[in-house]
């Protein structure tokens, strides 16, 4: 069963968007996307708050989230997150492939 994990990167001054940014043109984002059991590894904007960045980052598994977090990237990004001065929420999912009929109805292909 799939794992997400939404992260919600608050700042101040555009530096939530800086971190992103940076993550990206470090590589940083593009190694982690290249791991054992990672899924997705995306940043999204919300229209109505300029100061926060949300991170999807989904995994095969909570061992697969483990393996990540013994990376010489967590120190990376741990760095970033303090040279932006970043406070984080985070919320947790696991997937249901099994969507009820009932639900089905309204998901448009």
């Amino acid at each position: 069963m799939a794992i997400t994990v939404n992260l919600y990167y608050t700042g101040t001054k555009g530096n939530a968007r800086k971190f992103a940014e940076e993550m990206t043109s470090s590589g940083v984002v593009q190694a982690i996307r290249e791991e054992i059991g990672n899924i997705k590894y995306e940043y999204f904007y919300p229209m109505n708050d300029s100061e926060t960045v949300l991170l999807i980052d989904s995994w095969e598994n909570q061992e697969a989230i483990d393996e990540h977090h013994k990376t010489p990237m967590m120190q990376k990004i741990m760095e970033l997150r303090e040279k932006y001065d970043l406070h984080m929420k985070i919320e947790r999912y696991r997937s249901d492939d099994d969507i009820p009929d009932r639900d089905k109805s309204f998901i448009r292909k």
